[in-house]
């Protein structure tokens, strides 16, 4: 009895431990987090050559940040599907990656319990010559590329002062091959088109304005001479435009950043000259056939369709689209709807102006003749006259050294006021806003204003352009 009064009394403790209440300390503190500032989605400038330091602020409550926490930093190379690794605070390093926007991850690991934190941010490379304007100009029959820094400082020559090299001869196009925003690291290029079959043309870095290689690369199969006609942009670096009088496409088959992308194959097939003044508008090109004198078509992806369109209108049509009569077409901008004009100019000296409907986005294809008439600025008209239209049709030329606005809805001729001292205007390009006119002159090149109530006064001016410009862009990043 005693035996099983003692288990009881064993039994009865156990009990009310076990109801009492559980006094313990389970109070928890977890580990301070790490708080990183200035990195994370932010995209940081490296000036090439230059170092890079990526010093975000860090901090780590009741910790040391140096000693408890770890630094990855990561830089995709895309190009080479590689990424390269550094460890340590603050990123330090000679940047050499070239121009171009780069993906980046610090990853932060805190030593204390293995806890990983991540935060994405962007790389872009950038030169000096990365913002400011670069100028083509003709100086003595021979090219010259010339840098206008942001100050108006200008770097005259610049192509020839780097590197024991002279451009070709006959400059007649400066094309900036420059990739979309989502095209990273594609490659950028300036492509420097002259008309000299001996040499041809070149394509320059635009990092360093020095050589990078002859024109001819652009071709798979390069053509024995390449003679430039007008190139323009048909998508990022993809180009698209007339060499040799025939329509050429640049490949878009394979990544942005291949080397083959953007490359020309074959010309577009087909029986036609073209005229330098080729328009893609989306959904086909339009142009012009110096063979058969008649407005000729391709489809949005180049191929050929020719004169297979419809003359659309009642009546005895003002002119035969597919029969013109003349050759030398001296301006053309195609509308994508609405109406096209046309100026030709021929041997007589009289300018003719055309203006037409064009249809070839509509099923079927069509062209309206809407007019063929002597154009009522023609007496002013010379062979190397240069020409520009805004967005609304309206035209500007010059003549020696005047510019005059033209209105072909009223036939009105207007002279701009700008006074340029006598010397012959060489080249004309317009802002995409329609506000702004550029026009180069013998060792100038002038942005004039043509905004609403305004009649092309000067704005501002770039001197010592050595030769007179012939064509110009303007870089931003």
């Amino acid at each position: 009895m005693k035996q099983k009064f003692l288990y009881l009394l064993a039994f009865a403790a156990i009990l009310y431990t076990s109801c009492k209440k559980d006094l313990g300390n389970y109070t928890y503190s977890p580990p301070s987090e790490p708080i990183i500032k200035g990195i994370e989605d932010q995209n940081i400038s490296a000036l090439i050559g230059d170092s890079l330091i990526i010093k975000p602020d860090v901090s780590l409550a009741g910790a040391d940040p140096m000693k408890d926490l770890n630094f990855e930093w990561r830089i995709t190379i895309l190009e080479e599907l590689r990424e390269l690794s550094y460890t340590g605070y603050p990123f330090k390093m000679l940047f050499n990656l070239g121009t171009g926007e780069r993906a980046a991850t610090l990853t932060v690991t805190d030593k204390r319990n293995g806890l990983i934190y991540k935060y994405k941010f962007k790389v872009t490379g950038i030169s000096q010559f990365s913002v400011g304007t670069v100028i083509l100009s003709n100086d003595g029959g021979n090219a010259k590329l010339s840098f206008v820094k942001p100050d108006n400082t200008i770097l005259a020559n610049l192509y020839e002062n780097l590197q024991s090299r002279i451009l070709p001869k006959n400059p007649t196009q400066l094309y900036y091959s420059k990739p979309l925003p989502y095209q990273l690291l594609s490659k950028e290029e300036y492509w420097v088109l002259c008309n000299d079959p001996q040499t041809g043309s070149v394509i320059v870095n635009p990092s360093t304005f020095l050589y990078k290689d002859n024109f001819k690369s652009q071709f798979f199969l390069p053509p024995t001479t390449i003679i430039p006609g007008k190139l323009e942009t048909f998508q990022g670096t993809i180009s698209q435009g007339v060499v040799n009088g025939k329509l050429y496409i640049g490949v878009q088959s394979t990544a942005p950043f291949a080397p083959d992308y953007g490359k020309y194959a074959n010309e577009q097939a087909g029986d036609y000259l073209l005229s330098p003044f080729v328009t893609h508008a989306g959904p086909f090109h339009f142009g012009y056939d110096t063979k058969s004198k008649a407005f000729v078509g391709f489809d949005g992806g180049g191929n050929y369709f020719g004169k297979t369109y419809d003359i659309l209108g009642t009546g005895t049509p003002a002119f035969d689209p597919k029969n013109v009569g003349l050759s030398n077409l001296i301006y053309m901008k195609t509308s994508i709807s609405g109406t096209t004009y046309a100026f030709f100019r021929e041997a007589d000296g009289v300018t003719t102006e055309i203006s037409l409907d064009n249809q070839f986005a509509a099923n079927p294809k069509g062209i309206r003749p809407i007019h063929k008439r002597v154009f009522a600025g023609s007496s002013s008209v010379q062979a190397d006259s240069k020409w520009v239209r805004n967005s609304i049709n309206v035209f500007f030329f010059s003549s020696n050294d005047k510019i005059t606005r033209y209105n072909p809805i009223t036939q009105s001729l207007e002279p701009l006021e700008a006074n340029f001292g006598g010397k012959k205007i060489t080249m004309i390009k317009i802002s995409a806003d329609d506000n702004r006119l550029y026009v180069g002159v013998e060792g100038a090149l002038h942005t004039l204003d043509i905004s609403v109530g305004k009649n092309g006064n000067i704005l501002s001016t770039i001197n010592g352009v050595p030769g007179a410009p012939v064509d110009f862009l303007t870089r931003t990043n």
